[in-house]
């Protein structure tokens, strides 16, 4: 009653054994394609952290130094501009994670928290009626007087292109791990786990535990059970092009490092553009939101800041040289990692499973 399994000799078989076979040649199957894509995995996985960890390390630098920027220099709004720094540089970090979000929304609702800010602190020191209703007409007047000139446009345009690189190096490494652990448990055909049975346990049935497959017929049956996967090898190839232009375009004038340690720069820029055109700012603004209650008498001299360039922070001290060694080396391996696909039925027909070195080994059907 043998399905897998006939041959004219006697047999050691049962149907019992040849279902068993079945379950181990689906399980070794399985066992064996994971080994071979462990360093694969490995490798990504170890990318995707150390870039995540280098990410993190940037931002909380380039957080922490918007924050210094008007400690330093705008005390005044310090506290209150505490929070839109914050959510800044949260919108950023979501957006390189795969947000539905825009470095534009982010930085263009930055600005506009920051403007009742700076016309009530520094163009106006005098306000104290900052209502609600005010507040939120200085926010919708923002988009209308740009009263930070092109710096907020600017900084839109500089951290769009760096930024785009990062997060699409983010996605484009977690659909490699989806790939790599899709196809270690692609499910064997009926006819292919009884290909396999025959190649490694129809010998084990005339006794002949020892004996092992012949390459070529190995490689055929191989061939035969992973042809869905080797169909990946042109789209495998395409996606090792693209991790290299994106880590290319990240090395190149897409810098995130860079991108990221200007973003207080950029602020300073924009506040100080709106210092200098306070009093046209503060007749726009009379017009359209109305006047304030001002504070009664002379203003302390302590409430003003005068319009002056902020001291350079501290330099920008990050592990570029070594992120950078990082992505060398992993663009390196993956190169070499393009046949990947292709190679599967060799590599797995390698080593142990055939017999090498040797005049005699087992071709289906006999020893030969």
């Amino acid at each position: 009653d043998l399905q897998i399994c006939q041959h004219r000799a006697p047999t050691c078989c049962t149907k019992k054994m040849e279902e068993s076979y079945q379950a181990a040649v689906r399980r070794e199957r399985t066992q064996s394609i994971q080994a071979l894509n462990f360093e694969l995995k490995y490798m990504i996985v170890g990318h995707i952290t150390a870039f995540q960890e280098a990410f993190e390390s940037l931002l909380r630098f380039a957080e922490n130094r918007t924050s210094s920027l008007f400690e330093t220099a705008y005390r005044p709004m310090a506290k209150e501009a505490a929070e839109p720094v914050k959510e800044l540089f949260t919108d950023i970090s979501l957006y390189i994670l795969g947000a539905e979000t825009t470095v534009e929304s982010a930085v263009l609702r930055f600005f506009d928290s920051l403007f009742p800010l700076v016309y009530s602190r520094l163009i106006n020191p005098g306000i104290t009626d900052l209502s609600e209703d005010y507040t939120e007409c200085l926010r919708l007047t923002r988009q209308d007087i740009n009263p930070f000139g092109h710096f907020s446009k600017n900084m839109v345009t500089e951290l769009s292109k760096s930024l785009w690189a990062s997060r699409m190096l983010s996605r484009a490494l977690s659909l490699g791990i989806e790939v790599i652990n899709t196809t270690e448990h692609v499910a064997l055909t009926k006819e292919c786990s009884r290909a396999l049975v025959k190649m490694q346990y129809c010998p084990h049935c005339q006794g002949l535990t020892l004996i092992r497959p012949c390459v070529g017929y190995c490689l055929n049956v191989m061939r035969g059970c992973l042809a869905s996967v080797s169909e990946l090898d042109a789209q495998w190839r395409e996606y090792i092009s693209t991790l290299e232009y994106l880590t290319n375009e990240m090395a190149a004038s897409h810098d995130l490092e860079i991108a990221l340690s200007g973003i207080w720069s950029s602020i300073n820029e924009a506040i100080l553009h709106a210092q200098l055109n306070g009093p046209q700012l503060s007749a726009t603004v009379d017009k359209v939101c109305g006047q304030p209650k001002q504070q009664e008498g002379n203003l302390s001299s302590a409430n003003i800041v005068p319009v002056k360039e902020v001291t350079e922070a501290p330099t920008f001290v990050m592990a570029h040289a070594s992120l950078s060694n990082k992505r060398r080396e992993f663009i390196s391996y993956m190169k070499r990692s393009r046949t990947f696909y292709a190679s599967v039925a060799e590599r797995l027909c390698d080593g142990d499973l055939v017999m090498r070195d040797s005049s005699t080994c087992w071709n289906g059907e006999d020893v030969v």
